[in-house]
C-alpha cells in the first residue's frame, strides 16, 4: 500500500529473489519511460523501494504520481 509522506508517495515491494525484483524494476522502468515520469527507487536483493513525486510541480505529489503508482501496482500483482 502506498503511503504519502514528506511530499512523496512511497511503497516497498518484496519478491522471492533478486531476479524477480529486477524483472519488476525493468517493467516499471518501461512503464515510467512511456509516461515520461520517472521514480526515485532503490533495490537491495529481493526488496524494491519506490518514491514518487513530481519535480516540475515543486517536488509534490500530483496526479502523475498517482497514475504511475496505480500502474506499478498492476505490474506487481501480475508478477
Amino acid at each position: 500500500m502506498w503511503q504519502e509522506t514528506d511530499q512523496h508517495l512511497y511503497r516497498a515491494f518484496t519478491f522471492t529473489d533478486f531476479r524477480e525484483a529486477f524483472a519488476f524494476m525493468t517493467k516499471v522502468a518501461l512503464t515510467a519511460e512511456k509516461m515520461d515520469h520517472h521514480p526515485t527507487w532503490s533495490n537491495t536483493y529481493n526488496k524494491v523501494e519506490i518514491w514518487l513525486n513530481t519535480h516540475s510541480a515543486g517536488n509534490t505529489v500530483t496526479d502523475k504520481d498517482r497514475t504511475l503508482a496505480k500502474a506499478v501496482d498492476q505490474l506487481y500483482t501480475s508478477s
